[in-house]
């Protein structure tokens, strides 16, 4: 158990800790002298951030080591940023939050526009640097042939001729124009006071723009130069899970990866982050971009590049094509539209497809020739724009494309590695090929990876140690499967607050399968439970549902005085909590696997009720399918698979049952985030219930809860829940009045 002796206590902000915050601080203090990463789970609500970063920097202080905090929910950075001004309020420590170049670039250009900008404009401060230091050696040398030494008159005259040639090179430079103001400025200015106002207090990215903006600098890039030797750094999962992107931040730190350690925030996400990161994709616009730009080029290269981006295009479109159904290529939209194309016989039908389509010496010699051939193409785009020959840094498709083919010819049979073909409709305009693209359909080919691990594992591997918290990571075993962690530390902390302060309804509704929804008098039972969860609940209500037509269609049917909100794909998140919140008697529906699920809260009146309608079980396509037949070989049956139902296997529980409690978990988080705080949460599905356990095998999810979670499921009849509600917010004395009458 920590005490107020602890080094740590140090950069804790408060007068007091929870006593599972002192108990979760002392182990993962321990854990980290230990080199050792840590899951640590801690109901919503309960500091886990604070039980985290408080030991992780004592640790980096004591050891010479940078903590990094990183999430992928925006609402958690701005958290992190007031807890971490609260820390150097009492402890003086160095923070940098880091965004995305995207959001803070203030003329608005790409990544390798943007380099070729930082380049030019190095090259400019570099030869004004060479001409004043020319400039003062004519100067000197000027003063010396005058008082009489003819050596001195010659050399000056050699340093005059290399003046002349800076002069000639300044000059070209500027006609060029290719520069960024804003670099120049960080690269001539004094940036002491930027810094000495930046280290003050902890920053917001806004607040570096504009502070940048006023005085004429690259905030961005005056973060890069001064992220060494910080304390602790701010940002999203992509600077530590994209493996080219956490080459450049580690060296922006100057740190190698073992002087790193990494606090992951929501690390429930880290799997689905993984995994887009290490998919691939390629569009039918680019390799029609690729064409476009080989048409203008000559030689055996470039014929090379041209065969093999052809045929796979002509691969992709025969491949779609043959893989609609009747009627399906009317139904694409403007969404991305995943398509069959997996192939019992061995390697997938875009590949067959492309190995009839290519003819030529070798696809692999021209695959090899196509890389070698952008790679140099990308080079002179880069060399034409710093010499100011375009005004834009052209992007090479040849590359891009050939990459892609490269990855796809390799990895596409490797264990984990999932080839799809998408479609979509283009929304109009002119597809660049002499069409009108009005509603055209195009593909894409993706190399989508199913097993995270092959991402992560190599991070963690080689950081000094990471801590992994959320409120919903259990269970462990899975997690660190999934995520290839080696004997972590574990930890779990349950809701700590009043038990009294809380109830946990599991009403006997039925199982809203999918083929049941349309059902009316499941429709009928649903519906009432909302009215009266809703009409019972002394202030506002969140409603979830498994998707957001389910929500639209309760959200037409429910009949109450409350004021009513509906979330739609689209809706800024922000702007519709705040609309909600400013009410005290509302209700909002909204998709399970939208953006207000996780990491947003509803402290106290912002909502007292949260309900969860149905089991809300991901789209099971054939994506899915493929990550849980990865995960069926990967890990073989679950543990506890024999004692629950016999049939259970990983792939199932690992790719879709255990995300989809944890995310309604996540939804019941919402609510009840003090211990000032009360509330109620329902469930409404008879799969939540000991009926269903009982009733349904297989299909019950009750059992993948946390043990201490299902002690406190009361299971209740829809008609009672109302009577359960009057009796819990009457014992709180939150009505305000009189209650209503059930």
């Amino acid at each position: 158990m920590a005490t107020q002796d602890d080094g740590y206590m140090r950069f804790f902000p408060y007068e007091e800790a929870y006593d599972h915050q002192r108990d979760a601080m002392s182990r993962i203090s321990d854990a980290l002298g230990d080199g050792a990463d840590v899951l640590f789970e801690g109901a919503t609500g309960t500091g886990k951030t604070l039980a985290a970063l408080v030991p992780a920097l004592e640790h980096a202080r004591e050891t010479d080591k940078t903590v990094v905090i990183t999430t992928n929910v925006h609402q958690q950075t701005r958290q992190f940023i007031e807890e971490a001004r609260a820390i150097t309020r009492q402890e003086s420590i160095r923070t940098v939050v880091f965004r995305g170049k995207g959001s803070m670039c203030h003329i608005d250009v790409g990544y390798e526009e943007c380099q070729a900008l930082r380049d030019t404009t190095r090259d400019v401060v570099e030869a004004e640097a060479d001409r004043a230091d020319l400039e003062r050696r004519q100067s000197d040398l000027l003063t010396e042939s005058q008082a009489g030494d003819e050596e001195a008159a010659e050399a000056r005259q050699a340093v005059m001729d290399e003046l002349d040639a800076v002069e000639d090179e300044l000059e070209q430079l500027r006609e060029e124009g290719n520069t960024c103001e804003y670099y120049y400025e960080n690269l001539t200015a004094d940036t002491d006071e930027f810094y000495d106002w930046l280290f003050a207090d902890v920053r917001d990215p806004e607040d570096i723009y504009e502070y940048a903006e006023m005085e004429g600098f690259c905030g961005y890039e005056l973060l890069k130069e001064g992220m060494e030797g910080v304390d602790l750094v701010v940002c999203n999962y992509n600077h530590l899970l994209d493996p080219a992107v956490r080459e450049h931040f580690f060296r922006w730190l100057g740190r190698d990866p073992e002087d790193i350690v990494a606090v992951f925030d929501e690390a429930h996400n880290v799997e689905d982050a993984a995994r887009d990161h290490a998919t691939r994709t390629l569009t039918e616009t680019t390799l029609d971009s690729a064409l476009d730009e080989l048409s203008e080029q000559d030689g055996p290269g470039a014929d090379a590049a041209a065969n093999v981006v052809d045929a796979f295009r002509t691969a992709l479109v025969e491949t779609y094509d043959d893989a609609f159904a009747f009627g399906e290529r009317e139904a694409v939209g403007e969404d991305w539209y995943d398509l069959t194309i997996a192939n019992e016989e061995g390697r997938d039908d875009l590949t067959l497809a492309f190995l009839q389509a290519y003819t030529g010496p070798g696809i692999e010699q021209d695959i090899d020739r196509a890389l070698t051939f952008g790679r140099a193409l990308d080079e002179q785009y880069e060399e034409a724009y710093k010499d100011g020959e375009t005004s834009t840094r052209q992007e090479c498709q040849t590359l891009q494309a050939a990459q892609f083919l490269a990855t796809w010819m390799d990895e596409g049979t490797d264990a984990g590695r999932y080839p799809v073909v998408g479609v979509r409709r283009r929304g109009g305009g002119s597809d660049g090929r002499g069409g009108t693209g009005d509603g055209e359909v195009y593909g894409r080919a993706e190399l989508y990876t199913c097993i995270p691990e092959q991402v992560t594992r190599s991070l963690f591997d080689t950081l000094h140690a990471s801590v992994l918290m959320s409120a919903t990571l259990r269970p462990f075993d899975v997690t660190e499967d999934v995520l290839g962690l080696d004997d972590p530390e574990t930890m779990a902390y349950g809701a700590q607050f009043p038990e009294e302060r809380r109830r946990t309804y599991a009403v006997e509704a039925p199982a809203l399968f999918a083929s049941e929804r349309d059902d009316p008098g499941v429709q009928a039972t649903v519906t009432g439970t909302l009215e009266d969860a809703i009409a019972f609940t002394p202030g506002n209500t969140l409603a979830f549902f498994p998707s957001y037509s389910e929500a639209e269609r309760y959200h037409d049917r429910t009949d109450v005085d409350a004021t009513c909100f509906l979330d739609e794909p689209g809706v800024r998140a922000k702007d519709l909590r705040e609309r909600f919140t400013d009410h005290d008697d509302a209700a909002l529906f909204t998709s399970l696997w939208g953006t207000l699920a996780e990491g947003v809260s509803f402290d106290d009146d912002d909502a007292r009720t949260v309900v969860v309608v149905g089991v809300p079980y991901p789209h099971l396509d054939d994506r899915m399918e493929a990550v849980q037949a990865a995960y069926d070989e990967s890990f073989g049956v679950a543990d506890g698979a024999d004692e629950r139902s016999g049939t259970a296997d990983a792939g199932w529980e690992y790719a879709v049952e255990i995300p989809t409690v944890r995310k309604t978990r996540q939804a019941l988080g919402r609510v009840v985030r003090s211990p000032t705080d009360f509330g109620s949460r329902i469930l409404v599905d008879k799969r939540y219930t000991t009926l269903g356990e009982r009733e349904m095998g297989e299909y019950t999810v009750r059992e993948t809860f946390p043990p201490e979670e299902r002690r406190e499921m009361i299971d209740i009849d829809p008609e009672k829940l109302r009577f359960a509600m009057l009796n819990f917010y009457t014992d709180m004395d939150a009505y305000g009045g009189d209650p209503p009458t059930p």
